[in-house]
């Protein structure tokens, strides 16, 4: 199948039966392409064409040159409705900001120094820098592949680096607080359990039903990786449950009796959190839940089936953690055993005494 040429770019037999390309765009002038497609040459001379082109035409409402109209087109290709909800909703946003500014621009004008010079003007908010990449990554690799341009500028940027844990992890001091408050009974008491004993992520437990029990058995395909997860809910969680007032698709409801949207619940639970003392997130509790799994001796592959991680990555953060704890206590105990067999026959048990040597300045006098 012959390879689908960049925008404006049309191909020629000439008179000598030679086949050459040509960038022109409308009506307007051809200018000559060097080199073959998917070449360097070809790309630089494609560029150039571009850039001499551009002032011969004024920027127009939906000029096909613009990243604005870049982006509109992008958000209409199946590799943006395959995205998350949440994860569009996220990236629509920084879109909209960055458009603001940057939407009149040519894409074909975007450098790696002006990919560059965004992540520095955010390096106050990495994480929001970070974040622009990964969405402008996303629209320039899928315009290279629909042959829209043949320059992918965040090629080759970095990241900035940052060092960061994420949502903080609950701990037992936190659980014990907000038990105090929300007692068994209250839609706030069983949401902390359910999230405990789960670790379901608030896209998932906003779902989570009777419908998905089996007996103890919960399952359910989540959300955001589509991974199907198999959960025993423990006795004490069954109990608290059926001492709650639920939905009848959802565990947890709002005062209107309907199921929270994944923003409002999480809304909605961090504000009786902050009421019982605890100024954590629901993600908090799942974090405390996989330490917990990993510090019992969870396997990564085990991790995965519970929290739903489609790759060993995201558990082994857990697990190393997990067994550098007992490594490290296992090593003390090993030093101490050796120092027991090997060098205390030779420590002078006085060695270091105090009052020994005080007693025996005494003594001289």
């Amino acid at each position: 199948m012959p390879r689908k040429l960049p925008l404006n770019v049309i191909r020629e037999k000439n008179r000598h039966g030679t086949i050459v390309f040509y960038y022109r765009v409308g009506k307007g002038p051809r200018t000559r392409l060097a080199g073959e497609p998917g070449t360097e040459e070809f790309k630089q001379s494609y560029r150039d064409a571009i850039a001499a082109e551009q002032p011969a035409r004024p920027r127009q409402r939906g000029d096909s040159r613009t990243l604005k109209w870049l982006i509109g087109q992008y958000m209409e290709s199946r590799q943006w409705a395959d995205l998350a909800t949440s994860t569009r909703k996220a990236r629509g946003n920084l879109f909209i900001q960055m458009l603001k500014n940057a939407g009149d621009s040519f894409f074909a004008d975007i450098s790696k120094k002006d990919v560059e010079a965004a992540l520095d003007a955010r390096a106050g908010t990495p994480g929001q820098a970070n974040a622009l990449l990964k969405a402008l990554r996303g629209v320039f690799e899928w315009a290279v592949k629909a042959d829209l341009t043949g320059f992918d500028p965040t090629h080759g940027v970095d990241r900035l680096q940052y060092k960061t844990d994420g949502f903080e992890p609950w701990t037992s001091e936190d659980v014990h607080k907000f038990c105090l408050k929300w007692k068994i009974g209250t839609p706030q008491r069983l949401a902390m359990e359910l999230l405990l004993c789960s670790g379901l992520r608030r896209s998932d437990i906003v779902r989570a039903g009777r419908q998905h029990m089996s007996g103890n058995t919960f399952t359910l395909r989540t959300h955001k990786t589509g991974a199907e997860i198999t959960v025993e809910f423990p006795d004490r969680l069954m109990k608290v449950i059926e001492k709650t007032k639920t939905g009848d698709l959802a565990f947890i409801v709002g005062e209107n009796g309907r199921p929270f949207t994944v923003e409002s619940f999480g809304n909605w639970f961090r504000k009786h959190c902050t009421k019982a003392d605890v100024d954590k997130s629901a993600h908090g509790l799942r974090k405390l839940s996989a330490t917990l799994a990993a510090n019992a001796g969870a396997s990564s592959h085990e991790l995965m089936a519970q929290y739903g991680w489609a790759t060993s990555r995201q558990a082994e953060i857990y697990t190393k953690k997990a067994d550098r704890k007992r490594l490290g206590i296992r090593a003390s105990k090993l030093v101490a055993e050796q120092i027991e067999i090997e060098l205390a026959p030779h420590l002078n048990p006085g060695a270091g005494n105090i009052q020994n040597t005080e007693a025996k300045t005494t003594v001289k006098k």
